[in-house]
């Protein structure tokens, strides 16, 4: 539900508030959603200034920075990580969450970096590989600075509990999930294949986890929004790029993607229906260029097919509160809560 002045100008005409509860009412909602991130010209500024920052130690580091040397990287990661956890702590204190987020962020992308300096000190990186190429090349030695930095964003996320530190959290996850399964392959043969298993099952335990935190989270802050995102992804990926030379997978791929649609309706997240859509675009696209290939009826078909759906929407919309309510009955009572929640997004 999208409350906006308009809105609130209508109400007042139809006297169904004055003039001034609607100014008040306007004031209240303005205070309760400013640490909600949206955009707003303040937010972009706090994003696209703490992104900066996080992408210059993280995705734009150059060789250059390797002259510094193994303990040179470690005390400029350790200087740069006690700055950013004085000002997280400054802007958290003076309730300016969302800056104080993308600072403790920060502090969480510089782990990586300050593991990579240990070890290559320590000469676990003699044969040359650099720190740009951890966020380029898969390498199962990734993994421990991976670890490292779930570390470190469990202990940022358990002392100050800003949803933006998920994110670094959850992309390290996605991370991992390539690497590992470089660790358990030996055998080039299977490598590929391999990757594709460990892709699905990581992202389907990332989007539990997901579903976990969403269960427990009691406020408004959207700590499993970066989980569900980075979990979603991992698995589709590894869904749509698995060999599948039958129709029947085909199918079952298609209805896996239907699925996900479905949940994503239930649960209020985008992710799911996004990437759900884009699965059905891609089977559909199969069968028009594939299995009917110059037909004629299928666009026909086709086209009928999206009128039982819409035709479907309009029955849904006239019987939605019956059949929802009968629906949630069915679920456990942790699962109605969230849902309940999540409606009003």
């Amino acid at each position: 539900m999208q409350i906006n002045r308009v809105l609130l100008e209508k109400a007042v005409q139809q006297h169904l508030i004055s003039s001034e509860q609607s100014e008040q009412l306007w004031q209240f909602l303005n205070a309760q959603m400013k640490d909600t991130p949206s955009f707003r010209f303040t937010h972009i500024l706090y994003y696209l200034g703490g992104l900066l920052g996080i992408g210059a130690m993280t995705l734009f580091m150059t060789l250059g920075w390797e002259r510094f040397g193994g303990w040179g990287l470690v005390a400029i990661s350790v200087a740069y990580a006690v700055a950013g956890l004085v000002f997280t702590d400054y802007l958290f204190k003076r309730k300016l969450l969302i800056p104080a987020g993308l600072c403790g962020a920060f502090v969480v992308a510089l782990t990586p970096l300050a593991i990579y300096g240990l070890q290559s000190a320590m000469g676990f990186w003699a044969e040359g590989r650099h720190y740009q190429d951890y966020y380029s090349f898969v390498d199962w030695r990734w993994i421990w600075m991976e670890l490292g930095t779930l570390a470190a964003g469990a202990i940022m996320l358990y002392l100050y509990r800003l949803p933006f530190m998920v994110m670094p959290i959850a992309v390290t996850l996605w991370y991992l999930s390539m690497d590992l399964a470089l660790f358990l392959s030996e055998n080039n043969d299977i490598h590929w294949e391999l990757r594709k298993l460990v892709s699905i099952w990581f992202g389907v335990c990332t989007i539990l986890l997901a579903v976990w935190v969403d269960l427990r989270s009691k406020h408004e802050k959207d700590f499993p929004f970066w989980l569900y995102l980075f979990g979603v992804i991992t698995f589709w990926t590894g869904l749509t790029m698995m060999e599948s030379g039958s129709e029947l997978n085909k199918f079952i791929y298609l209805c896996i993607n239907l699925l996900m649609i479905g949940i994503g309706a239930i649960l209020s997240r985008r992710v799911f229906v996004v990437f759900g859509g884009l699965g059905v675009a891609s089977y559909t696209t199969h069968l028009a260029y594939d299995v009917f290939k110059d037909s004629m009826a299928f666009p026909f078909a086709l086209t009928f097919i999206g009128l039982v759906i819409v035709y479907s929407g309009i029955l849904w919309q006239k019987h939605e509160e019956d059949i929802s309510t009968r629906l949630r009955s069915l679920l456990p009572i942790c699962m109605q809560d969230l849902i309940n929640r999540r409606a009003a997004f």
